[in-house]
Formats: C-alpha cells, structure tokens, sequence
C-alpha cells in the first residue's frame, strides 16, 4: 500500500517547516504522495510542487478552508485543487484579511487577563507566511511560559470559555465547497471528530456537506480515536462519501502524528484517492 498523507501545512500558514523542508521530511518518512493544505493560503504550493519532485514525490496541491457552520468554526480540505483559479484566490485572500481583525481581537482579549505583547510575539512566529492563527499565539505562550506545551494552550487559552477566545464569522460552506469545486478539487471534512456536534447535528452536516458538492471526509487523522475512526469508516460507507487518511502535522513535537505515520484506512472505505491519475 502507498504511503498517502493528504493533510499537512508549512510556515506559509502555521506549520513549523519550509514548504521545501516538509517534503523532504515526508521523504524521508517513507511518504510517497503528499498534499500541502495550509490554512486559507495556497503560496507554498510551487515550491512544495518542485521539492517533491526533486525527492520523487508524489505532489497533490491542496488547501485547508474556514468555515463558519451553525456557530462552529470547521474545516474544509480541498484537493486536487488548481492554485491559479481566481475564485479560490480571491476568496482565500478574503479570509486572510479576516484573519488579522482576529488576531487583533485575540491579543486584546489576553491583554485582559494581563497577557501582553501577544499580538507582536504571534507576528514573529509567522516567520515570512502571510497568515496570523491561533497556533502562533500558543507558541507564544509557550515561550513566555503560560504553558507547557502547544496542546496545555488549547486547553486553558484560546478556546471557548477561556483567555484569549475571539469568536470569528469565517466563510459559509456553500463558498468553501463552491471555490474547491470550481477550482477543480474535491471537497473533504477535516477531522470531524474534533466538533462538538451531536448525533443530528453531525447528520445534518453530512448530508449538507453532500448536498453541496462535498465528496469525503477524513477518516484517519491525528485528532481521530480509534473509535472515531471507525464512526467516521461507518459514516464514509454509509453514505457514499470518499475516506481521506492525513496527519495534519505541523511540525516535530507539535502534532499527534508524524508525516506517514497514521494507520490505513479501515477495510471497505473507498479512498479519495481511488480514481487519481497513478493511484488506481
């Protein structure tokens, strides 16, 4: 089986590596195909594209959207996606303006509970990205000794509830799934695990998500149980959806998995690779 790994981001928007350095650390993991899929940003894509072919891999051009759905802030991976398409462009470039009024709002929110400096210390975690995010106010914090660790952040700061929390109107699913679509991609949930829906809200997301175009969701990634693997097998199998498998890896000793390193699809999930060019 190949090695596939189809959710993964770089400095252009909160990961740890040069788009050059994750291939190459992809390469070395035995990764032999790989998607880019930065938050809101598709500028590491060309130099992602050329690394993997230097270090024979195979490159998939990808992007993580947010989404607002029902007061939640989701996910959406787009893959397969073209990079040169105007609508996704300007779109994504919409999103990232968002993003600094966040920013802003976040930094102000930890000036309240005496945190301060946040907004410029998140700034020089960006590094040369165009994009500003949670991940680069929890570095901050761990570097000032707020926290331990990335994942003691999001448990005391940045979340709902607690310092830090700026809630954000991001951009419909209908648009997220129309720009991966018109741009020639193919829509995928990310980690649904990790929103906080019941049973019928899940459903209803599902069958929205399918209604507009939406054709997979990841099954295996890094924020997934073992038993959420499986729910979300079940989902995939039931309802004709497309199971995509991704590390959503950051960087070495922030993430749950390493490139390459999850399990396998579970056994009759139809992958959302099944009808790529190389891959059938």
């Amino acid at each position: 089986m190949l090695n596939i790994d189809l959710h993964s981001h770089s400095t252009v928007s909160d990961g740890l590596l040069t788009p050059t350095q994750l291939v190459e650390h992809a390469a070395a993991r035995g990764v032999e195909v790989l998607a880019l899929t930065d938050h809101d940003d598709i500028g590491g894509l060309e130099e992602a594209r050329k690394a993997a072919d230097k270090n024979n891999v195979l490159f998939i051009d990808g992007v993580e959207i947010s989404v607002s759905w029902r007061g939640q802030t989701l996910h959406i991976v787009g893959l397969g996606i073209d990079p040169a398409h105007p609508q996704l462009i300007e779109g994504l470039s919409t999103i990232r303006q968002g993003r600094t009024a966040r920013a802003r709002n976040i930094a102000a929110q930890l000036d309240k509970f005496g945190i301060h400096g946040s907004f410029e210390g998140a700034c020089r975690n960006t590094g040369n990205g165009r994009l500003i995010g949670r991940m680069h106010f929890a570095r901050f914090l761990v570097e000032q000794g707020y926290a331990k660790d990335i994942r003691t952040v999001f448990r005391k700061y940045l979340v709902k509830g607690k310092p830090g929390y700026a809630p954000h109107q991001w951009v419909s699913l209908s648009d997220a799934v129309n720009w991966i679509r018109s741009s020639g991609g193919r829509a995928v949930i990310a980690h649904p695990g990790r929103y906080k829906l019941g049973k019928n809200a899940l459903e209803e997301l599902l069958l929205e998500f399918q209604i507009l175009g939406g054709e997979a969701i990841e099954v295996i990634t890094a924020s997934h149980t073992p038993e959420q693997s499986l729910l979300f097998a079940n989902h995939s199998r039931r309802l004709g959806l497309l199971a995509s498998r991704g590390s959503d890896f950051h960087g070495p000793g922030e993430s749950y998995f390493d490139l390459g390193g999850m399990p396998p699809l579970p056994a009759n999930c139809a992958p959302v690779w099944h009808d790529w060019p190389g891959l059938m």
